[in-house]
């Protein structure tokens, strides 16, 4: 990569974050971390990064609320999003549906726990990388 290409990773695990940022990191990516959908659209407003990784199940706002604000809006409707989430082990004890995660506007949707290689790969998937 040339220019690094910034990654805005949002995630309410502190732990999963870490890791995540780390493994983009060493693939030569600048990241960001937020750890709420409020703070990621403020992230994403202050400094729009190339691509974002996104978890749904967040306090303040959650991943779907945060996806679907950001590709109504022509300023950042073109920037990468990855889901990523648990819903799939918690669709029982939650209002939150596998099938809510396919509908959204997401551009690639990974099952939580993604190896830091399905990210990446994701990542520069959908960076053309």
């Amino acid at each position: 990569m040339s220019e690094k290409k910034r990654i805005l990773v949002v995630d309410d695990e502190p732990d999963f974050a870490s890791i995540v940022k780390e493994n983009l990191e060493k693939e030569g990516f600048v990241v960001e971390v937020a750890y709420d959908g409020v703070d990621g659209i403020a992230k994403v407003k202050q400094n729009p990064p190339d691509a974002i990784v996104l978890d749904v199940m967040m306090p303040e706002k959650d991943g779907y609320a945060m996806c679907a604000e950001l590709k109504a809006d022509n300023k950042y409707a073109d920037i990468p999003i990855v889901l990523l989430t648990a819903v799939a082990d918690h669709v029982g004890s939650t209002r939150y549906s596998h099938a809510d995660g396919m509908s959204t506007e997401a551009d690639d949707y990974l099952p939580k726990p993604a190896s830091a290689e399905e990210i990446t790969n994701s990542i520069k998937g959908l960076l053309g990388l």
